[in-house]
């Protein structure tokens, strides 16, 4: 009976102990935090201003390192710094969407940074509508035909 009372204190301070070490590299680590995971571009104007940034803050006890930024397509493309973040600093991540196309955004920017694993991954949402492009905005009138001249009569 005494064995397995001591082997029981054993296992609880083993677990515990693991536990204590994990919270210590959760709370000790880098920490990236946000007031939001949503980049709103709401109305762009067909061909306009596709760049947003967003910002983020390290509130850990290390520096933090972005080690990897990729929109969900190419029409999505993230800038994200290359150098690490030190505590209680903040960094942003440049996003550009390609707005050569009208239709509403629903598209994301994962991040993956030098956290403690399970909490190292982030998604952005990115979201808002490319306006209609304007008659004649693709530089044919509308009064001219596809191949781009006006044909003459003879």
């Amino acid at each position: 009976m005494r064995k397995i009372a001591l082997l029981l204190g054993f296992i609880a301070a083993g677990t515990f102990g693991t536990l204590r070490s994990a919270d210590a590299q959760t709370t000790l680590g880098p920490k990236l935090s946000y007031t939001t995971d949503v980049v709103d571009y709401g109305e762009v104007e067909y061909a306009g201003n596709g760049e947003r940034s967003w910002k983020f803050r390290n509130d850990g006890k290390q520096p933090l390192t972005i080690t990897h930024a990729k929109g969900s397509c190419g029409c999505t493309i993230p800038e994200y710094p290359k150098e690490p973040i030190m505590p209680g600093q903040e960094g942003v991540i440049k996003i550009k969407y390609n707005t050569n196309r009208s239709g509403p955004i629903a598209r994301t920017v994962e991040l993956r940074t030098n956290e403690p694993e399970g909490s190292n991954s982030h998604i952005i949402q990115v979201k808002g509508n490319v306006k209609e492009a304007a008659p004649g905005s693709n530089g044919i009138s509308p009064a001219q035909p596809a191949g781009g001249s006006v044909p003459v009569a003879h």
